[in-house]
């Protein structure tokens, strides 16, 4: 058998235990959700409220990034002059020893 047929196989083979092994812990899940009370429906609201919450409260973090990538961005070029000043004051340390 070709090494690449070989290797294709294998590929094929382990995506499908993937997702069969990923299929019957989805079906697992809703089976054990639908047996807590309130049913899949109820758990999935509060889920879906949850992630509402998290939602509202990190939507300011959104025009926050920006204002922090610009500002280190500032930051990045005073770092760069300060290191150009300070490669050039070495210089000079070096040619005055050699003096």
């Amino acid at each position: 058998m070709d090494p690449v047929t070989l290797l294709m196989t294998v590929t094929l083979v382990g995506v499908v235990a993937l997702f069969a092994a990923l299929a019957f812990f989805v079906y697992r899940l809703v089976k054990v959700l639908g047996e807590v009370e309130g049913g899949v429906a109820t758990l999935l609201a509060k889920i879906r409220m949850g992630v509402r919450a998290i939602e509202v409260q990190t939507g300011r973090l959104g025009p926050e990034v920006g204002t922090l990538n610009e500002r280190l961005g500032q930051v990045g070029d005073g770092l760069e002059t300060i290191d150009g000043n300070l490669a050039e004051l070495m210089e000079a340390v070096v040619r005055q020893e050699r003096r």
